[in-house]
């Protein structure tokens, strides 16, 4: 049974040892071929160059990660891009993922860096919901097939189709979200995903490269209209991505 939340502690990993634990996590969560496999030695490197690793721990056991690199987007404006984030699944339903993304947002904050982006599988509606709805973070491009096509099961064979996640963590937005106030969406389009997608790719595939393929050409042509994602809805029917204009 796994622990509670409030059991689980978040620090930064810097040695050697400590970067096994996200290796092995990498293994068992998302079951990549080992030449996916991001390496020990390209963590140390994040560590020591401006980047972060963060690891989740449930007593001596590693139950979470994730890591961000440094980055520099035009007019020598620094952010980070973290990218990747895993929890194991006896504690994916803990609070862990957000957790350890704040901790990624504590870090920037106190170096002086406004922007951490992240890429998600828009077929991932729990994670959409986590990005807009818990973190708030906006969405306003999307890359097709951004990792190629891996061997990991949870990718079902599909492309890797993917969100850019924008989460810019010192603005009025997210400090509202974070501290639990509602924020009013102005919907002007929806791009809708039945909420069991999640089976639909493992059992039929066909279906659900249709269905990305489909909404793929929904949000290309939304944000290249100036809309981005601001909100998420769920039912037990739907996950719904709400998009308006965004300056």
């Amino acid at each position: 049974m796994a622990g509670s939340e409030a059991l689980v502690e978040i620090r930064p990993l810097t040695q050697l040892a400590e970067f096994a634990g996200v290796l092995r996590l990498q293994q068992v969560i998302w079951g990549f071929a080992d030449v996916e496999l991001l390496p020990l030695r390209f963590l140390v490197v994040v560590s020591k160059v401006g980047g972060h690793v963060f690891g989740a721990y449930d007593g001596a056991e590693m139950v979470g990660f994730c890591f961000a690199i440094p980055g520099v987007k035009p007019g020598a404006r620094p952010y980070l891009h973290s990218h990747m984030l895993g929890v194991l699944p006896a504690y994916c339903n803990a609070g862990i993922g957000r957790r350890l993304k704040l901790r990624q947002r504590e870090d920037a904050l106190e170096r002086g860096i406004e922007l951490i982006e992240w890429t998600f599988d828009p077929l991932e509606l729990k994670n959409a919901f986590l990005n807009i709805e818990r973190l708030g973070a906006i969405v306003r491009r999307y890359a097709e097939n951004q990792y190629g096509v891996t061997a990991s099961p949870l990718h079902g064979g599909l492309p890797t189709d993917r969100c850019i996640a924008e989460w810019w963590i010192g603005s009025p937005r997210v400090e509202a979200i974070l501290a639990g106030q509602p924020v009013a969406h102005t919907a002007r389009e929806r791009i809708v995903f039945p909420a069991d997608v999640a089976r639909i790719r493992h059992e039929d595939p066909r279906c659900a490269r249709q269905m990305q393929m489909a909404n793929a050409a929904k949000f290309e042509n939304a944000f290249a209209r100036g809309l981005a994602v601001t909100g998420f809805e769920r039912s037990a029917a739907e996950g719904t991505y709400l998009l308006e204009p965004w300056p």
